[in-house]
């Protein structure tokens, strides 16, 4: 950085303060490299273009549920269809998830209850029905469906509160007047789904992310008869963002895992 300074001639950051600031002259030199970045990013995609192979990387963040269901699938038939393409796949929390992609670390998010705004454009993918789940051996296990206020007093197992699927349960539980006893809340679905296996309470999951554990014989999943109770899943992208060919060739994927 010093190097760099001695060649413009001028401080770019602030060392009297910690942690250390960009001065003027970095704040502008900052986003001159971050032009230029880009500017490259554009070019290599329209070199890309004059050519008939998919190739390049497509960069995924990703929540838990999403991306485990699907990705390790997809990531498969991706490499198969596109060998000179490359998918690289992170997991993290939502709010991390709309960093990635506004600061340009990811090429698509994929996000629950997404939300679109002044960067990020939404993309909707599916909208995944809410079941509840139990234990194969809990009473409700045995029922072709359940109504809202059986739920009533049982202990339940829910999503930390600063999630949005949280807020939304909550929400429908209220407008149905059920009352439960929250005995634990996880901030991921994957935890969720192994404290009901252990018998530690019942939850409200999407359906499709319980399927490995049902075919393992270790949950259940019972209709919950509750019309319009659903998670919609969402595919998150920077506005004005040029995709390359692997994204474009991911993103027909995705579209087409629902559409079949």
């Amino acid at each position: 950085m010093q190097e760099v300074e001695r060649r413009l001639g001028v401080t770019l950051l602030d060392r009297t303060k910690r942690p250390l600031e960009l001065t003027q002259a970095g704040r502008m030199y900052g986003d001159f490299c971050r032009d230029v970045l880009r500017r490259a990013a554009e070019f290599s995609m329209t070199l890309e273009s004059l050519k008939g192979e998919v190739e390049g990387l497509v960069r995924v963040a990703s929540i838990y549920s999403a991306g485990l269901s699907e990705m390790s699938r997809l990531g498969a038939q991706f490499a198969a269809e596109y060998p000179t393409a490359q998918l690289h796949v992170e997991y993290m929390r939502p709010e991390k998830i709309y960093d990635a992609v506004r600061e340009d670390a990811a090429d698509l998010g994929l996000v629950s209850y997404p939300e679109s705004s002044r960067e990020i454009a939404v993309i909707p993918w599916r909208e995944e029905e809410m079941y509840v789940a139990v234990r194969p051996d809990h009473e409700f296990a045995a029922r072709a469906e359940i109504y809202p206020a059986d739920l009533n007093g049982h202990a339940f197992i829910g999503f930390d509160e600063d999630l949005r699927i949280r807020r939304e349960v909550d929400r429908f539980l209220r407008a149905e007047g059920v009352e439960v006893d929250f005995a634990m809340h996880f901030d991921n679905i994957q935890t969720i789904k192994e404290a009901v296996a252990l018998g530690q309470g019942i939850s409200i999951l999407p359906a499709r992310t319980m399927q490995a554990e049902i075919e393992q014989g270790r949950l259940a999943a019972v209709r919950l008869n509750a019309p319009g109770l659903v998670r919609p899943v969402g595919i998150v992208h920077r506005r004005k963002k040029k995709f390359n060919r692997a994204t474009e060739a991911l993103l027909g994927m995705l579209t087409a895992s629902v559409e079949g």
